[in-house]
């Protein structure tokens, strides 16, 4: 009972912080963040009660990383109903009673499938979102275009910094779409609706976005979680993914290793189900961690080729948990079942995670 209220007064310690700095990227929390939860993929047509098992986690933070819900509408009446949908949900109310919460999107909650920079209700979606997610009037996404924004938590020597990405709003359309036969699709094990696109004019984040984030990378952290809505490192599969423009993804891997940003860890949703990549190619192994399915999973999908995939995947309702051992100098990835089982697991050494 003591424990849990301690956590409880340490998430309401969190809240009024990122109450009173905005979300800020200028300030941050000074708790020490050991315990965050994610996910992605959660229909508000549909029971969520995968809620109850991440409460039971006693996450410091949870990450909300897209398709929060299945918006799919310029209609922003129609936005904002399926939104109070997912606040009705007990489930819902029940984190946020536990924990603060920290979001980005992906297509859905942006308002098309697979939309970029052309869908034509963008700002109006943008403002229903940092309405829902109760981003103050000061914060500074609120005093740009697009969802973009970044917290760091803790002290020196214990600092987690949460990069919350926009690959929607700024994306250039169209993506290239692969012209394979269903055949030639399931010999290669693919998904296959898009190939990668080498016209290096296209852009995945726009200008500002990139330029804000090699100053995020800049700051002081050990652990960097940069949540991006789609795959970072799985490029193979043909579903949307950094691959699609790839000298995008080439340009955050040369980003990285030009700021020296030790500690990261890429997470990401969309694909509805949960995998391990890791790509070695990088200024040090890079992780993407995907969790995805709150309510929505495909076994299919999960059976597509990644040959950058560590261990299994899992297919049925999950979320992710990322638990920072800061004594051992560790960090672990697990994806939870909706039972609290740990279906995928990875513990990687901080040290790893350095620029050489």
């Amino acid at each position: 009972m003591i424990n849990t209220l301690r956590n409880k007064s340490l998430c309401l310690i969190t809240f009024i912080s990122l109450i009173f700095t905005g979300f800020g990227e200028e300030k941050g929390s000074e708790q020490v963040l050991q315990k965050i939860a994610f996910g992605a993929c959660a229909s508000q047509n549909r029971p969520q009660p995968i809620w109850d098992t991440i409460v039971a986690q006693n996450p410091d933070l949870f990450l909300f990383i897209g398709d929060n819900i299945y918006g799919d509408t310029e209609d922003m009446a129609v936005m904002r109903r399926k939104y109070a949908q997912l606040k009705a949900k007990p489930g819902y109310q029940k984190l946020l009673e536990t924990c603060p919460v920290l979001a980005t999107w992906d297509d859905h909650d942006y308002g098309k499938n697979d939309g970029g920079e052309e869908y034509k209700m963008k700002k109006e979606s943008a403002e229903e979102f940092l309405n829902f997610f109760d981003v103050p009037q000061d914060s500074p996404r609120r005093k740009r275009e697009g969802i973009y924004g970044s917290q760091i938590f803790g002290s020196e020597g214990k600092r987690v910094q949460v990069i919350l990405l926009d690959t929607r709003y700024f994306r250039s359309t169209p993506l290239l779409k692969n012209k394979m036969s269903k055949q030639e699709k399931r010999k290669k094990n693919l998904v296959g609706w898009y190939s990668p696109l080498n016209d290096k004019s296209t852009t995945m984040l726009g200008q500002d976005q990139w330029t804000w984030l090699e100053k995020q990378l800049l700051k002081k952290a050990d652990v960097r979680i940069i949540a991006s809505s789609i795959q970072f490192v799985s490029h193979e599969k043909g579903m949307e993914c950094w691959g699609n423009l790839p000298h995008e993804r080439q340009k955050l891997f040369d980003l990285i290793g030009k700021t020296k940003a030790n500690g990261v860890v890429f997470i990401s949703g969309d694909v509805h189900f949960s995998e391990m990549s890791l790509d070695k190619s990088g200024p040090y192994p890079l992780y993407d961690f995907t969790s995805s399915g709150i309510t929505n999973v495909s076994s299919k999908w999960s059976q597509a080729i990644n040959n950058y995939r560590v261990g299994p995947a899992y297919a049925k309702l999950n979320f992710g948990l990322i638990t920072i051992d800061w004594n051992a100098n560790k960090i672990s990835l697990e994806t939870k079942s909706i039972k609290g089982k740990t279906t995928i697991q990875q513990d990687i050494d901080l040290d790893q995670l350095r620029v050489k």
